[in-house]
């Protein structure tokens, strides 16, 4: 007899996330661009952990209280009243390593602070940095699965979706799916991992092209370069940190 294998369901919005059962799950954060994927390269340069708030006010007030580094955005730009932004290149090791920062961005953290809002036991974040961190901690854990999907502003976006698709592709032999969404995003991520880069800029991505407007090329390459920060970033007590595949739930 085959034991029963544990599900995976996709949430392309934080509009839909009530849809689902997160208190019986783990739910894996996705703003591949470009606050999960900032989030992994800080945890893999050596910063102690990440204070993750959903107002640039909390973020400033931390930040005084403990000395910490603020950082954030709103609509892709550095927010108003923070020291740094949302750009993994802010953030090498020799200005990171030992410290903690204190991150809000327009979708990622918000949507984490919905996930503890209605119920979830443990929250890790993903990106393609830490895609394989993240596919064998989800192997391992042997627990049903939300892949939760940032999106921008509530509206579906391709980037997070492509990053669902292809922790899918990867797992889904140990899953049970029965998930339109979770299908869809494996059929698209299948569609574009031969170059995610020119996938997104030839679809015209909402995201791509907002950011391409500020410059910004070069982080979304970095955002869709596999393993490039592969560490597990676990929510723990309020804060981002590097988890151990052993741990379990």
């Amino acid at each position: 007899m085959n034991p029963v294998k544990p599900s995976i369901h996709t949430s392309l919005s934080p509009a839909l996330l009530h849809l689902y059962d997160v208190s019986n799950s783990i739910v894996v954060i996705i703003d591949v661009l470009r606050a999960t994927s900032t989030i992994a390269t800080v945890l893999y340069n050596g910063a102690k952990c990440i204070i993750p708030v959903d107002s640039v006010a909390a973020c400033i007030r931390i930040g005084k209280q403990i000395e910490g580094i603020t950082a954030g955005e709103r609509d892709g730009k550095v927010a108003e009243g923070l020291s740094y932004g949302n750009s993994p290149f802010e953030y090498p090791r020799e200005f990171v390593s030992g410290k903690t920062l204190v991150l809000t961005t327009t979708n990622g953290t918000k949507l984490l602070h919905m996930a503890l809002e209605k119920g979830a036991k443990k929250i890790i974040t993903g990106s393609f940095g830490n895609l394989s961190a993240v596919c064998d901690y989800l192997i391992e854990q042997k627990r049903h699965v939300i892949l939760g999907c940032a999106a921008w502003k509530d509206r579906v976006n391709i980037e997070d979706t492509l990053f669902a698709g292809a922790v899918i592709s990867r797992i889904k032999e140990h899953f049970t799916i029965n998930c339109d969404a979770s299908q869809m995003a494996e059929t698209m991520y299948k569609d574009a991992r031969k170059d995610l880069f020119e996938f997104l800029k030839n679809k015209h991505a909402s995201h791509y092209l907002r950011l391409s407007k500020f410059g910004l090329e070069k982080d979304i390459r970095y955002c869709l370069t596999e393993d490039a920060a592969n560490v597990l970033c676990v929510y723990e007590g309020g804060k981002l940190v590097i988890g151990t595949q052993g741990e379990r739930v």
